[in-house]
C-alpha cells in the first residue's frame, strides 16, 4: 500500500472517529457538548504554547493552561444556572475571581523565572487563554442564544455545518475554478472563487439550519454569513502562526489531520463573532 493511499485511510478513520465523538457530545446533552470544548481547549492552548516555543518563545504554560480552565469553568458554570436550573452562579463567580489572580500571578511569576524576553512570554502565555480558551468558552453560549433556557443538539450541529458547509464548497470550488489566489504568503491553495463558493455553501446551509431547526431565515443567513467570513479568517490566523512558526501542522493529536487547532482553527474566531451576532439578535427580541 503506497503511503498516499495508507495517509488517505488514516485520515478518514480518524475523520469518522470524531465525526462520532462530536455526535456524542452533542446528543448526550450540554454537558456532553461543555466537555468536548474543554478538550479542544486544553489540546489548543498546549498547541499554541507548542508553536511559541518553536519561535523560541518560553509561555507559562501551567499558568496558562489553568487560566484557561478557569475562564471555561465560570463560562460552563454560566450556562448550567440557565440551561440546568441549578444555583452555581456563585461558584461561577469564585473562579472568575481565580481567573483573575491567576493572570496576576502570572507576572508574578515571570519576575522569578530568568527567562529571556518576559514581555514575551508574559503576552504569549495570556495570548493562549484569550486566542483559544475565550472562543471556546463563547461557544457554550451560541446554542442558548439560539434556544434560551433548553438544550437542542441540532443547533450546536449546525453551527458546526455552517463552518464545515464553508470549507467543502470552498474546497469543491477552488479545485474546480479557482484562478485568483487569496492569499499566495499564508495560504496557497486558497482562491478567491473557493472564497466566494464557501460563503454560498454556508449561505445554502443556514437555510436549510432554519428549515430544520426552526426560526427566521433571515437570522440563520445572517449567521451562516458571519460565520462563513469570520472561519477563513480563522483559517488564515493559524496558518500564519504556523508559517511563522516554521511547522507544518500545530500538532498530531488527530491522525491524518494534524493538531487539535488544524481541525478547529476556524471555530476560533467565528464562534466569538458568532456570539456577538446571536447576543445582538437576543436583546433586539427583548426590546
Amino acid at each position: 500500500m503506497s503511503d498516499k493511499m495508507q495517509n488517505l485511510l488514516v485520515r478518514t478513520a480518524s475523520g469518522v472517529v470524531l465525526l462520532g465523538v462530536v455526535l456524542a457530545a452533542a446528543f448526550t446533552g450540554y454537558c456532553g457538548f461543555s466537555a468536548l470544548l474543554m478538550l479542544i481547549t486544553i489540546v489548543g492552548v498546549w498547541e499554541f504554547y507548542q508553536l511559541a516555543l518553536a519561535k523560541g518563545v518560553v509561555p507559562q504554560r501551567c499558568m496558562g493552561l489553568i487560566a484557561s480552565l478557569l475562564l471555561f469553568g465560570a463560562s460552563y458554570c454560566a450556562l448550567e444556572s440557565v440551561v440546568g436550573g441549578r444555583g452555581v452562579g456563585m461558584l461561577g463567580f469564585a473562579l472568575a475571581l481565580l481567573l483573575v489572580t491567576v493572570i496576576a500571578l502570572i507576572f508574578f511569576v515571570e519576575v522569578f523565572r530568568n527567562k529571556e524576553n518576559p514581555l514575551l512570554n508574559i503576552a504569549t502565555t495570556i495570548m493562549g487563554v484569550a486566542y483559544v480558551a475565550l472562543p471556546m468558552s463563547l461557544m457554550l453560549f451560541i446554542p442558548e442564544l439560539l434556544s434560551p433556557g433548553t438544550w437542542n443538539p441540532w443547533i450546536f450541529l449546525f453551527y458546526l455545518f455552517l463552518v464545515w458547509g464553508n470549507d467543502v464548497f470552498a474546497y469543491l470550488v477552488g479545485i474546480s475554478i479557482g484562478r485568483h489566489k487569496m492569499s499566495p504568503r499564508l495560504s496557497p491553495k486558497k482562491s478567491w472563487e473557493g472564497f466566494f463558493g464557501g460563503i454560498l455553501g454556508s449561505l445554502a446551509m443556514g437555510a436549510f439550519g432554519a428549515f430544520v431547526v426552526g426560526g427566521s431565515y433571515i437570522m440563520w443567513i445572517g449567521l451562516a454569513f458571519v460565520v462563513s467570513l469570520s472561519s477563513v479568517l480563522g483559517d488564515l490566523v493559524e496558518s500564519m502562526f504556523k508559517r511563522d512558526a516554521g511547522v507544518k501542522d500545530s500538532g498530531n493529536f488527530i491522525p491524518g489531520h494534524g493538531g487539535m487547532l488544524d481541525r478547529f482553527d476556524a471555530f476560533i474566531l467565528s464562534a466569538p463573532m458568532a456570539f456577538l451576532y446571536l447576543l445582538i439578535i437576543y436583546l433586539i427580541e427583548l426590546i
